[in-house]
């Protein structure tokens, strides 16, 4: 999830196997209430000629290598408690072009999601991918002629598409993942790793920085190629492990145990409605904000242990299936529909609700879109479930020169390269919804007019935390003049807002609220259900 409150954690630190849940129990435990999932938690590893991974096997335990024989009709099956995986660089008789029809970037799945589907209604075929910033693609199996990519290409630049874009690349060489096992190197493309002990420890370097340093993970591990050109380490693990490795990261260690139930529930919720986010590259999650924050069985707690065996298998669903169960840090006293965010269809149990810790029976939410009332509520302090936070309230400030740069900067990674301006001359929210969410944002440049919406605002411009803001014009005396210099972002909350606040949820929990109450004060007309296979299949 965006901004979760992982950043606030104290480091608490028991053992793997906590008496609760134990790794062993969970990894035999697979059943179609309990699948394995397939979480990609080192997305694009060689894209540096310095990349390594080390895995190694805890003490005294042994690690299985399976990976394809050199001629490929066959497997090799090795022994070792410990191996690197390093880059190498194959020559290439004759340069291979890859070749990809980009159609569309996002800073979000979700609406990346929502042009996939528009594009399909135009009899475009489609599919999602995140090289950095989620993309839709031209799906490649079917456009996989030059000559019919450069005329869709053409086409549909005509037609006004300007963001649409051919991405090419020359491969003079292929990257392959090499390991050593006693006297022998190995070059392969894919690699599988199991460990005796049913855990396996990971540390990723990244050039000098070890972005993963001897992490232990449930499961399995799965060494494959992906979209890009470079190779993602997948951990195969048991629903019920994989949620043991999301919660404290997400709600923190200092959570009320009602919200961590809560947290919980939403995470295998979260998870299991999931499941297509990285089909292009044959995995389903990623470990990192854009999805859930998973570390596996690093820093795993006890009371997060408890909270995923009391709720085992209980999900939140809306019409028999499972919901899209997002959450966010902050909302800044009153979360966002589904739609004041994302495009795409509207979701029924993501409605805007007022985070009073004291919420009238007959006042779920409030239409705060107008001047009047969004200043009031912005200047409200009081009341609010995430009071005491700092992120309820914030301002911060930008210059028209700081401002310039990340809309360029944005734009350039939008695949924009036809609009070009000099300097911004005005910024104007033009459109905002009930919630106070902004859902247009117009800005007047002295080559014309720029239109940013909804979440892409946040990649827009640097200062601003949430879309729930106000602006105000920052103006500097020369002479008898006032020159406008930036803007202020007046505003509340840390991430996108739909959903439960996880900051808000831990004042319900307080103030006596049980898992269940928390998730119906945040969720619309949701059910909790123990998990079955048609919730999710």
């Amino acid at each position: 999830m965006l901004k979760t409150l992982g950043i606030i954690r104290q480091t608490v630190i028991v053992t793997v196997c906590s008496l609760t849940l134990t790794a062993g129990e969970l990894v035999q435990a697979q059943t179609e209430t309990n699948p394995i999932l397939k979480i990609g938690i080192v997305q694009r590893f060689g894209e540096r000629p310095q990349d390594r991974l080390t895995i190694q096997a805890p003490s005294g335990g042994k690690l299985t290598l399976t990976f394809p024989s050199a001629d490929g009709k066959s497997t090799q099956t090795l022994t070792s408690d410990r191996f690197v995986i390093e880059i190498a660089s194959q020559p290439l008789t004759q340069p291979i072009l890859e070749e990809k029809l980009v159609l569309s970037n996002h800073r979000s799945f979700e609406n990346a999601a929502a042009s996939a589907f528009h594009w399909n209604e135009k009899g475009v075929q489609t599919e999602i991918a995140q090289p950095r910033r989620w993309q839709v693609w031209a799906k490649r199996d079917v456009y996989d002629s030059m000559l019919l990519r450069y005329l869709m290409f053409y086409t549909l630049r005509s037609q006004g598409n300007v963001t649409v874009q051919l991405d090419r690349r020359i491969l003079p060489q292929k990257e392959i993942a090499s390991w050593t096992v006693g006297d022998f190197k190995y070059n392969r493309d894919r690699l599988d790793v199991s460990s005796s002990s049913g855990i396996v420890e990971v540390t990723y370097q990244r050039e000098s920085k070890a972005e993963i340093s001897n992490r232990p993970y449930a499961g399995t591990l799965k060494l494959q190629p992906n979209a890009h050109q470079s190779f993602t380490l997948v951990n195969n693990v048991p629903l019920e492990t994989y949620v043991r490795g999301v919660v404290p990261h997400e709600i923190g260690y200092n959570a009320p145990y009602p919200a961590v139930q809560a947290q919980a529930i939403l995470a295998r919720t979260y998870a299991l409605a999931s499941l297509q986010r990285f089909k292009a590259d044959d995995y389903e999650l990623c470990a990192n904000t854009q999805c859930q924050v998973y570390r596996g069985l690093e820093n795993t707690t006890e009371v997060a242990d408890r909270a995923v065996a009391d709720t085992r298998g209980l999900v939140l669903t809306y019409n028999n299936r499972v919901i899209d169960a997002l959450y966010s840090s902050t909302t800044g006293g009153i979360t966002a529909n589904y739609n004041d965010l994302w495009d795409g269809t509207p979701r029924p149990y993501l409605q805007s609700v007022l985070d009073l810790a004291n919420r009238p029976e007959n006042q779920r939410s409030a239409d705060i879109s107008d001047n009047k009332n969004l200043k009031a509520f912005l200047d409200r302090q009081e009341g609010f479930n995430e009071v005491g936070w700092r992120t309820l309230r914030w301002r911060k400030s930008g210059s028209l020169d700081e401002l310039q740069i990340s809309l360029k900067k944005f734009l350039r990674f939008s695949g924009d390269t036809s609009t070009n301006f000099n300097a911004i001359k005005q910024l104007q929210v033009t459109k905002r919804s009930p919630s106070g969410r902004v859902l247009e944002m117009e800005v007047t440049t002295d080559t014309g007019k720029i239109y940013v919406k909804k979440d892409e605002i946040i990649d827009a411009f640097d200062p601003p935390d949430s879309t729930f803001f106000s602006l105000e014009p920052i103006y500097k005396e020369q002479g008898k003049e006032k020159v406008l210099t930036g803007y202020t972002f007046i505003g509340g909350g840390l991430g996108h807002g739909v959903g439960m606040s996880q900051t808000g949820s831990y004042n319900l929990a307080r103030m006596g609220f049980t898992y269940d109450r928390i998730l119906n004060f945040y969720y619309t007309n949701t059910q909790l259900q123990k998990l079955r296979p048609e919730h999710y299949q």
